[in-house]
């Protein structure tokens, strides 16, 4: 006698917060389908829908189904994550365990970002601008105004990419709206990639350099194209303010200073801005502010060099998980950046 077949849940998942949250937020609708497979159907209302494209554990649902579970989720894990040994990508996976009443097991220690077949087939911005492949780094030398305190200094970015020039080529990415000051001697690509876009140009990507941002995230959810090598670059400028065994994945080099200063000497400060911005935003708040400003910089980002994050990229290269430009192929890209 066959068994009755197990009920299938309906969840619509919903979340608005930025879009390096949604990245994590797809690890566990992930790991809730491989941990339960066939158990569940889920669709998501998140504030950033590109990043759902092709992903096969999403199915439509309506959430006027009176059968259907509509969760918002959130990730308190964090407010343990300065005492805690646990990663971001938990954070999600645990709230849904709690919420489901099912434990869910972590499968991998990334995002779920999917790029179709057919997108992996279509030529990358790059190549759209140069004229041909060539690899290339994205470096975001910004961000938001609500979280000052995660920016390094612009300076600082352009002599690591003036090291750099004839052996790497830097891709300058930012969402229209941030601060992004434009760099010198990089293909400017700032206000000109919707998420989807940026997820393809990852894809293409030899190598990150940026800050605790979506981009970083992304660095680790998206596959490396061709497979070699199986982890993508990526160096970020992290700082004091995110405890560094919830942000840093095991393949990225993470500059932080946790543990050198006081005002982080037992994880990150979680502080919001590095001066007030008169916004009227409660991240002006005085509990909210570096208290260690240096150089128009928090201390903890003050302390990183030019030659710390120079170094960490040099790592990559020098160990052979990639390569330098040759000769011809700085040819063509300074040829390119002339033109700018």
């Amino acid at each position: 006698m066959d068994k009755p077949k197990a009920t299938v849940r309906k969840l619509i998942l919903r979340n608005r917060q930025s879009p390096g949250d949604i990245v994590v937020l797809t690890a566990a609708v992930r790991d809730l389908h491989l941990t339960y497979p066939e158990q569940f159907l889920t669709d998501v209302r998140t504030s950033c829908p590109q990043l759902w494209e092709h992903n096969p554990h999403i199915t439509p649902l309506d959430e006027k189904d009176p059968e259907v579970e509509v969760l918002d989720c959130h990730y308190p894990l964090i407010h343990r994550s300065n005492r805690s040994p646990r990663h971001f990508v938990e954070g999600f996976t645990e709230f849904l365990s709690d919420k489901l009443n099912r434990q869910i097991t972590p499968t991998a220690f990334k995002g779920d970002i999917h790029v179709s077949k057919k997108e992996k087939g279509w030529i990358s911005q790059v190549r759209e601008i140069v004229g041909r492949d060539l690899p290339f780094w994205i470096i975001v030398a910004g961000g938001k105004r609500d979280y000052t305190i995660k920016w390094w200094d612009f300076q600082r970015y352009q002599s690591v990419v003036d090291h750099f020039r004839d052996k790497v080529l830097f891709v300058q990415v930012g969402e229209k709206g941030h601060v992004h000051e434009g760099l010198k001697g990089v293909i400017d690509l700032r206000g000109r990639t919707d998420l989807r876009q940026m997820v393809r140009l990852v894809y293409h990507a030899q190598g990150v350099l940026c800050g605790v941002t979506m981009a970083m995230h992304l660095a680790a959810a998206v596959e490396v194209k061709g497979g070699k090598p199986k982890n993508r670059p990526c160096v970020v400028v992290a700082g004091g303010r995110e405890p560094p065994q919830w942000e840093a994945y095991p393949h990225h080099q993470f500059i932080h200073t946790v543990g050198a200063l006081l005002c982080c000497d037992n994880g990150g400060c979680w502080k919001s801005r590095t001066v007030p911005l008169g916004d009227g935003d409660a991240k002006d708040r005085p509990e909210n502010l570096c208290v260690d400003v240096v150089n128009n910089l928090p201390r903890c980002m003050d302390m990183i060099t030019t030659q710390d994050v120079i170094r960490r990229i040099e790592m990559y290269f020098h160990g052979g998980a990639i390569a330098y430009l040759t000769a011809e192929q700085a040819k063509k890209a300074t040829l390119v950046l002339m033109k700018q």
